[in-house]
Formats: structure tokens, C-alpha cells, sequence
């Protein structure tokens, strides 16, 4: 049985009928997307709640004393504030307000200093808050960067990942 086979452990390989293929929109998919979506993110405009959101993280960023136009800052708050958390057992400011804080400085970094712009970004997985270039053929959602790290415990990625998010799309001068 291959590792991603969809037949159980007591069928044959070639035992079962093939099943019918769901076309995207058909009410049989159950999956809730539209006939029209194509697998790529599509980017629209802030709106005043996600306004309001990103001004939050980043006030609750600078009362943490976080530079948003220095990477080593965002990095080493973020390192501390993860250490901080671990070192209690999960006690005092968690998850939810660390990546948010961190993931909003993050991505303002990369408005401020690259080709791209903040941007509501849904694709085949859900609508965040992300970052789009100009021409849109790249997003960057900055709370799946941080909050991926963040479940895995790394620190000290900070630097040298979003100088290359900056590096592959620099902002035109």
C-alpha cells in the first residue's frame, strides 16, 4: 500500500471502484469554495478592522519596545518573549498575543521595506492578514511565518528570514 493511498489496509489494490470526480462548485464537494477558485490567494484592500488590528499589534510592539525598522530588534523581542513563555510552563503572555504582536511587526517590516503592501489574503485555506507585491505573484502571510516557528520553539530566525523575503523583492527607490 502506497503512503498515501486511499485504500484501508485489507483491500486489494485493485479491488474498489474508482470514484467520481467533484468538480469544484458541485454540491456533492461539501468543501464550501466557489466554482472559480483557482488555487492562487487573492488580495483585497484593508478595510477599518484590519486597520485597527494591525495599529494594536504594533502599539502593544512598541510598549514592548520593539523597533519595527530593525530586524535584530523584532528578532530578539521575539526570542525573549518566546523564552519568557516557555520558562513559565505556558504561564503569562501566550501564543495568541505573541504571534500576533510579532507577526504584525514582522509584516510591517516588509511594508516599509520591501515591494509589497498589506493586503486581507484568502486562499484555499482561510483570510489573514498578509503582504502582496505589486504584481501579486508573491504573498506573504506573516502570522504563518511566526506562528509555525512558534509551535516548533525556534528563535533567532527572525534576521535572516525576513532579510530574504526583503532580498527577492526589494522596494524600488
Amino acid at each position: 500500500m502506497g503512503l498515501f493511498s486511499r485504500k484501508g489496509r485489507g483491500e486489494a489494490a485493485g479491488s474498489s471502484e474508482p470514484e467520481p470526480v467533484v468538480e469544484p462548485g458541485d454540491s456533492e464537494a461539501g468543501d464550501g469554495l466557489a466554482a472559480d477558485v483557482t488555487g492562487r490567494p487573492v488580495a483585497e484592500p484593508l478595510g477599518e478592522h484590519e486597520r485597527e488590528r494591525i495599529a494594536r499589534a504594533l502599539e502593544q510592539a512598541s510598549a514592548d519596545g520593539v523597533d519595527v525598522d530593525d530586524l535584530d530588534s523584532i528578532g530578539d523581542h521575539y526570542d525573549e518573549a518566546y523564552r519568557l513563555w516557555s520558562a513559565d510552563g505556558g504561564a503569562g503572555r501566550g501564543p495568541e498575543v505573541v504571534v500576533e504582536t510579532y507577526a504584525v511587526a514582522i509584516g510591517e517590516y516588509l511594508a516599509r521595506h520591501s515591494a509589497r503592501e498589506w493586503a486581507v489574503v484568502t486562499d484555499v485555506f482561510g483570510t489573514d492578514l498578509g503582504l502582496v507585491a505589486a504584481r501579486a505573484d508573491t504573498v506573504v502571510v506573516p502570522h504563518n511565518l511566526v506562528g509555525a516557528r512558534w509551535m516548533r520553539g525556534e528563535t533567532g530566525w527572525i534576521p535572516g528570514v525576513v532579510s530574504h523575503l526583503v532580498r527577492i523583492r526589494p522596494k524600488a527607490h
